[in-house]
Order: structure tokens, then sequence, then C-alpha cells
């Protein structure tokens, strides 16, 4: 029963017959073809020196025809072998056809003897030095071939960034140059990865799916799997081929770089006949080595952005833990102070003074709930566990349910929340907008002077609804609009209450907003101020009747 295969070597793809049969067919056509060529050029070689004869020219001038004719030879061949045969057949040909006595091998002039050796001396050098020619030209051309393929992996590895986008593309280049399945196994903490299998012809030609699977559980049998573990942990080759495994399917190549080594690729080998050849071989190695400098950049790329955001991270950590000392201890102090001054003279104050101290604890303890509120929602998204729980709410209300959470010292500034005429239905983490409309307002507090007008309205725009939050202070510098959102960021030196912002509610809004899949940004008020406008997905809501 015939079966499809796939030749190994540069030749064509076959169909039906085994590859070995295919290796030998292939050199015994080219042996043909060789000899073939050698007596043709051996048979004009003949006639050019029998029509130099008829035109009585001298016999040195026969004797260059063969010449040239080995040369032509030893051009034409793929061994050395055919050019030196040639010489010696060239001088038998020169005795038989065209010294007296003609037509035998026998010669009566005493310089004849000379004149053969000087001959065939003569061929054999010319035949020498035009295989060492067509040597050099091959290796050349190979060479270049070589520069070309490694400059082009090269090239196409530093486009990609991602690691398994770079091995697509070595093992892209493999196959091109072998013309055959290609297996990598990568380095993972435990060990070696699952093989990820490159088949050298497309999809839609490598037989039916029983087929692929039979090709798949070959490479992934247990024997090939420890013939890779064990070039990846010698950093020698292993498998077909080698003096490690050589029962398996596969040598297996090391990616390596000096000490380290980064995965292992298989080469399918299924006999002697099917070895790559050596120059195949040498540009394997270095496109496994323009890999393994590769994956080298990739890790060493890797592990600096990794040190660059633990740094970062640390730096961020530093300014939270500086700002929350700072922050916490204004008000505890406050707090502690209050409470011990009605300890010790809550019989010799009077309610009014009890009162305003009752008032500062009160507006301290609600700072900071608000602080730790912002503080675990910034580390709930940090971490990705905050989640919204949306729910069709009026956006009217939340405002006003917003304005009833906001720091007693509302009474200082004069809040206006503008009515609408219609209706705004949104669908939102309710507890969450609420947090983002507190936290502009006591930003709004805190950065205006007592007696400021802070203005809440809201409106349909399209799809969504607007919500301004605008007050009549000094404003936003251009510079500050550009980064009021950012986290840690502080807009001026002096805060009205004499606490510094962490400079956490903002970024927080801005995150929460985003999660709601609205828009958030800071712009200027008229005639002066700074006016915070953000907007929401507006609920579409049908009424059946």
């Amino acid at each position: 029963m015939g079966e499809t295969c796939y030749s190994y070597k540069r030749n064509k793809r076959c169909r039906g017959g085994s590859m070995v049969a295919q290796g030998y067919r292939g050199e015994r056509i080219t042996r043909i073809g060789d000899i073939a060529k050698s007596i043709l050029l051996l048979a004009a070689a003949t006639g050019t020196g029998t029509l130099f004869q008829k035109i009585n020219l001298p016999e040195s001038n026969i004797i260059m025809a063969y010449i040239i004719g080995v040369l032509f030879i030893s051009v034409a061949t793929s061994r050395r072998i055919y050019g030196l045969i040639s010489s010696v057949f060239s001088v038998l040909a020169f005795n038989y056809f065209f010294t007296v006595p003609y037509f035998t091998l026998k010669a009566y002039s005493d310089d004849y003897p000379v004149t053969f050796l000087t001959m065939f001396l003569t061929a054999f050098i010319t035949s020498t030095l035009a295989v060492r020619m067509k040597q050099q030209t091959k290796d050349a051309s190979e060479a270049a071939y070589r520069t070309h393929i490694l400059l082009e992996t090269n090239q196409l590895i530093q486009q990609q960034g991602e690691r398994r986008e770079m091995l697509r593309v070595v093992a892209g280049q493999l196959v091109k140059l072998l013309r055959r399945d290609i297996i990598f196994y990568m380095a993972e903490a435990d060990g070696l990865s699952a093989p990820y299998i490159f088949p050298a012809e497309p999809e839609h030609e490598t037989g039916n799916l029983e087929q692929k699977m039979l090709r798949h559980a070959e490479y992934s049998s247990k024997k090939e799997r420890q013939a890779a573990e064990q070039a990846f942990c010698s950093g020698e080759p292993a498998g077909a081929g080698t003096e490690i495994m050589p029962q398996t399917r596969c040598r297996y190549l090391a990616i390596r770089s000096g000490d380290r080594v980064y995965g292992a690729v298989g080469i399918p080998i299924p006999g002697p006949e099917e070895e790559p050849e050596k120059f195949e071989y040498s540009i394997t190695i270095s496109i496994l080595g323009e890999c393994a400098l590769a994956l080298e950049k990739e890790e060493a790329l890797r592990a600096r952005e990794e040190s660059a955001l633990l740094a970062k991270n640390e730096q961020l950590r530093a300014n939270l833990l500086r700002s929350i000392s700072h922050d916490l201890r204004t008000p505890l102090t406050t707090i502690s102070g209050n409470a011990g001054i009605l300890l010790s003279n809550e019989n010799s104050l009077d309610s009014g003074s009890r009162r305003q101290l009752y008032e500062n604890i009160y507006d301290d303890s609600l700072w900071l709930i608000n602080l730790v509120e912002n503080l675990l929602s910034v580390t709930r998204i940090e971490d990705g566990t905050m989640q919204l729980h949306l729910s069709t709410e009026l956006m009217d209300e939340v405002i006003t349910e917003a304005l009833q959470h906001i720091n007693r010292r509302k009474t200082d500034h004069e809040i206006l929340v503008v009515p609408s005429e219609e209706f705004f239905l949104v669908k939102i983490d309710a507890r969450l907008i609420m947090q983002v409309i507190i936290n502009i307002v006591d930003n709004a507090m805190k950065y205006t002077p007592p007696g400021s007008r802070i203005t809440i309205s809201a409106r349909r725009q399209e799809n969504c609804v607007v919500v301004d939050i605008a007050d009549n202070g000094r404003g936003l510098s251009d510079e500050a609009k550009a980064r009021v959102f950012d986290r840690f960021f502080v807009a001026g030196e002096g805060v009205v209450d004499s606490r510094r912002s962490l400079g956490l509610g903002l970024s927080l809004c801005r995150s929460i907003i985003m999660a709601h899949g609205g828009t958030i940004e800071a712009l200027d008020n008229q005639p002066h101020g700074a006016l915070f406008r953000f907007t929401l997905p507006e609920e579409e809501v049908t009424l059946r009747e």
C-alpha cells in the first residue's frame, strides 16, 4: 500500500516509496548524469581533434582540445574523481586515435611517453584547479546564503516582542532551510514545556487528521521527550545520529547562549541517508545561536522592566506611606486633643464649646473614613478585585445622596445643585459613583476659599449623561489640568484646611469612571475656577403598556 512521503533533501516533494530509496535513486541519477557528461565531452574533444587532424593542425592543438575537454568535465560533474578519470582517458584516447599506429594503444615514437605524461599532468592539474575554483565559488555562494538567512532571521526576530512570536519566526526559518518538521521545547521553571510542532508542509497538504495525530504522537512520545531533556541538560546534541539515545526519530539540539540553555529543537532524521548537509547543519546551529541571543536579550529586557516596575512600586509605596503618616497624624492629633479637652474640662465648658469640639472630632473622623475608603478602593483596583455592582439609578438621586455624605465643612461653601427638567437613568455602581462625586466636591472645598460656590449639574449629550462639578476658585494651571488625575499629584502647596492631600481621590475617580465606560476631564470654569466633567453611558428603558 503506497504512502505519502516528503524528501528531506533539496529535491522536490515525492509521492510513494520510501525516503531511503528516494535518496539512493537521486544519487544514482546524479552518477549516471556525470558519466554521460564525461563521455560526451571526451567524444566532443575527440571529434575536435579529428577535425584538427584533417586540416593538418599540429598534435599540440589536439592535446589542447583534450585538456579543455577535461576542464569542462571537471566543471560540469559533481565529484573530483571524474576529472581524474577523464585525464587518464584523454591520454588513452589521444594515443588510440591520433598516434601511429592508429587505433591501437602502441606508440612507435620515443618521445610519446613524455608527451603522454605531460598531457596527463596538464589535464590533471587543470581539472584540479577547476574543481578548486568551483568549490571556492560554491563556498562563497554558501557563505553569502548563510549571511543572508542569518541577517533575515535576526531582522525578523528583532521585529517580534514576545517569546512565542520569536519561536514562530525561528521555526519558519528552519523549516524553510531544512524542509522538514521542526519541534520546539522551551525551558520552564520545572523543566521543558510541551512540544511545539511546526509542520514542514501547509496544513492543507499534510494529510488527513489521523496522519497528523500519528505524527504528533511520534514527536510527543516519552522517548523523544527524554532525548530532548538530555540535550537540554547537557547542552550537547542528543537523539538520532548521536551517541545519546540514537534510536529516536529526531535529533535534538540545545538552544544555548554561553552556559544558559533556553530549550531544545528537534529535527527529524529517519535514517543515516537523511542527515542534513554540513552546510545546512552549520546554518541551523547559527540560527539557534541567534535565537538564544534574542531570548537572552528578551529575558534581560523583561528583567529590567520588572526591576523598573518594582522600583516604581517601591517609590509609590514609599510616597503612600509618607503621605499617610503625614495625613493621619494631623486629624488623629486633633481628635485626641479635642477628646482630651472634653475629658479634662467637660464640666467647665459651655454647651457651645463642647458642641464645637464634638463637630471637630466628627469632621476629622469623616475625613479619616473617606481616606480609608479611597485607600481600600485603590487597593482593589491595583489587585483587580474591584467589582461593579450595577443597577439602574436616577442621576439626580445619586447626586443628592452623595451630598448627604459630604464633610460638614460644606457649611463654609455654597453647594448648588442645578435641577434638570428631565430624568437621566444610568446603569452604575451607585456607591462608587457617589464616591466620585464626594471626592470631587471635597477636592473643590479644599482648594477654594470659604464662601466659594460649587455648582453641580447634569445633562444629556448623545447617548451619555454628562455631570459637571464647577467652582469659582482660582482654577487650575495647564500643567495641573494635565496631571491632576495622576496618583499622588497635589496641585498647589497650600490647602485650606491645612492638611496635605494624598493625591489619590481624583486618580481613583478616573479609575471608577473608566471602569463604567465613561470619561473624565478637568477644564476651566468661566469666568474663573475649575470644572470637573465626567460622562456615564445612559441607560435605555423600554416602557411596555
